[in-house]
């Protein structure tokens, strides 16, 4: 049985696919993109990015982007920006890393109660606001979960650019 092909439009966007095996990792001079050994997520250290671009060069999914902006805070609004998250200065390089802030805030509040995170007890921001429920957040590793529920339910997902080796972590499932 083949893999079926996945095509993808020019201008549909993508989000970081979490490589095993990440091509962005090695070529940072500046050691600000990293991998979690805890979460398996690519992570970027934003307050160690020099901006050399050199992760998007060498990403094959074309997933970074370099921040050309600086963000203002007018008042009376300083404080308008989400607090869990990063505010970047310019000249550095960002990319998704599946809201690491929730899945530490989620760690933090279960190490407290004394228990394991359970599945569904948070998702990243982008699968909280669509409204189709398109997108599944979850651990694959954890057959009660319902990621891997999906997984068994609907047989083969693909991978997108898995013959290159990368080992990306998010899977599709062709809708149906």
């Amino acid at each position: 049985m083949s893999t079926p092909e996945v095509k993808m439009t020019p201008n549909q966007p993508m989000m970081c696919q979490q490589c095993g095996s990440a091509t962005c990792e090695p070529v940072c001079p500046a050691f600000a993109t990293v991998h979690s050994q805890a979460e398996q997520l690519n992570l970027q250290v934003y307050n160690r990015c020099v901006g050399t671009r050199y992760c998007a060069n060498n990403c094959p999914y074309q997933v970074r982007s370099f921040n050309w902006r600086d963000y203002e805070r007018p008042e009376p609004l300083p404080n308008q920006f989400n607090p869990d998250v990063t505010v970047r200065r310019r000249g550095v390089m960002e990319k998704c890393t599946f809201c690491i802030q929730r899945i530490h805030k989620a760690q933090d509040k279960a190490k407290s109660e004394g228990r394991e995170v359970v599945d569904g007890e948070f998702t990243t921001a982008c699968a909280q606001a669509c409204p189709a429920s398109a997108i599944t957040f979850g651990r694959v590793d954890d057959h009660e979960s319902l990621v891997s529920q999906m997984a068994r339910a609907h047989g083969h997902g693909v991978k997108h650019l898995e013959e290159l080796g990368t080992l990306p972590n998010v899977t599709y499932f062709k809708g149906g």
